[in-house]
């Protein structure tokens, strides 16, 4: 099965859609653009969804659900985010075979349809913060759809909060995007990323402030892994959202939102994936060990199966699955489950049995080793650590080893030659939007992010010499 497999050096996008679809996680929707996660997927995202919604409440956010259509009028009131999506909203005109007096916009985020509601929450401070969490689905028209990466519908989660002051909205969105994204692409996804604000003109529509992490793929292209935005005051006054402040003053609220979607199972894909197939971090992977049985040819096969329930038992407290396929080779199951990433492989035998030991396999390395019954729970609580330490290894490598200071736009346009990607190019900018849009339009690499974590430093702008004072992250994107 992997030798089938295009190669991921050689032909990434073709290796990527062949991955989702051959290991089960997703296929094409009836409609055009749309996604069908299939249940191997859906498990991925379900894991996702409990890690970050421990990390949300704790930071006292509340799950909630608002309708799907939203009134075009509520759109409408905030001039520059009604102007940022407006390419991308699917309408409805008619239901029941009439016309509608108002056309519905599908929605593309809740911020309008929530803002419109919860004006008529907030009557005065003591009913600040308001800490909204929704898990849901998004709806946005695209022309060019990738499985997971952009669809005209997807899964994800969105929050929306409301707060007494522009400071305590932009301190509750940098809290989520470190507390809770960070965390849990550093610890469950095995993933380094890149924090920082975004440029003016890729910040989210609407906002003061869009905070993001930007991920790199194993192609060299940039992912952007999630985005915290500081609204200010800008939906408040939009939407009238007031209250009453200690001093008996009225006052605007301010307001953040943050947001991360299925785009996440592509980013898990794409950094961690090879040539045998999806390589899922342990932590939120399906299916943590599979636990394959080898039948002698002409050994009773019931006591193999009888010792591998056993191990499973033993092993409740993980994701595991028993491959007892009788019309299926052992080395036909080993690639089955590689390609679908599983992290660790238990092989039990009637030899094994006889000395009370199982051989592990890890799906990282690919090495293998006899560990007795005994020493079976440490062994495996010890590795499935390490192989998340090691993808994570792998990955902050990678991206350390395709992240360059480019001082020239010569050596900036060389770097981003070409449809492949061109990795983290640490470059000046003067700040200017002309300028910005210019290096995008001749090289088509981005503003990723102006980085939280940089020596600052005096330079000129690669493109128009003019002043800068930091490094900004430009790259190829998806």
């Amino acid at each position: 099965m992997a030798d089938q497999l295009p190669s991921r050096s050689e032909n990434f996008s073709e290796w990527y859609n062949t991955i989702v679809q051959r290991a089960d996680l997703a296929d094409y929707g009836a409609a055009k653009g749309t996604m069908i996660i299939k249940p191997y997927g859906y498990a991925l995202w379900e894991n996702i969804q409990t890690y970050l919604d421990k990390r949300f409440k704790k930071h006292g956010a509340k799950n909630a659900f608002f309708p799907t259509f939203i009134p075009l009028s509520y759109i409408q009131r905030e001039k520059e985010h009604v102007e940022g999506f407006t390419p991308n909203l699917w309408l409805v005109a008619s239901g029941g075979g009439e016309t509608l007096e108002e056309p519905y916009a599908v929605r593309p985020t809740s911020e309008t349809t929530i803002n419109m509601t919860v004006r008529n929450w907030i009557h005065s401070y003591r009913d600040l913060p308001l800490l909204l969490n929704l898990w849901n689905s998004c709806f946005r028209y695209e022309l060019r759809t990738r499985l997971f990466l952009r669809t005209s519908e997807f899964l994800w989660q969105e929050g929306h909060t409301f707060h007494a002051s522009w400071d305590e909205a932009n301190e509750y969105a940098l809290a989520i995007l470190t507390d809770a994204y960070l965390d849990f692409y550093a610890n469950a996804a095995a993933m380094p990323s890149l924090a920082g604000r975004k440029s003016e003109k890729e910040k989210f529509p609407g906002a003061d402030i869009t905070y993001t992490l930007e991920q790199m793929m194993g192609d060299g292209r940039a992912l952007q892994g999630c985005t915290a935005h500081n609204l200010g005051h800008n939906f408040a006054k939009s939407f009238d959202i007031r209250y009453l402040d200690r001093g008996n003053e009225l006052q605007y609220a301010a307001t953040a939102s943050w947001g991360l979607s299925t785009r996440a199972i592509g980013a898990i894909l794409m950094t961690h994936g090879d040539d045998k197939g999806l390589l899922m971090p342990p932590r939120i992977a399906p299916t943590q060990i599979v636990i394959v049985p080898i039948f002698g040819k002409h050994a009773d096969p019931a006591p193999v199966l009888a010792a591998a329930k056993q191990l499973a038992r033993e092993l409740a407290d993980y994701r595991v699955e028993i491959d007892a396929r009788d019309d299926k080779s052992p080395g036909f199951k080993f690639n089955d489950w590689e390609m679908r990433g599983v992290p660790l492989r238990i092989e039990i035998g009637p030899k094994d049995i006889e000395k009370n030991q199982v051989v592990l396999a890890r799906r990282d390395t690919g090495e293998k080793k006899f560990v007795s019954n005994a020493e079976l729970l440490a062994q495996v609580a010890q590795t499935l650590d390490s192989i998340h330490d090691t993808l994570y290894a792998r990955a902050k490598k990678f991206q350390d080893d395709h992240t360059f200071s480019v001082d020239t736009y010569a050596e900036f346009q060389a770097r981003t030659a070409g449809e492949g990607g061109a990795g983290f190019l640490m470059a000046h900018w003067c700040g200017n939007r002309e300028c910005e849009t210019a290096i995008q339009q001749e090289t088509k690499a981005t503003i990723r992010c102006i980085p939280f974590v940089q020596t600052k430093e005096a330079g000129k702008c690669i493109r128009c010499d003019g002043a800068s004072q930091e490094r900004v992250v430009f790259a190829k994107a998806y």
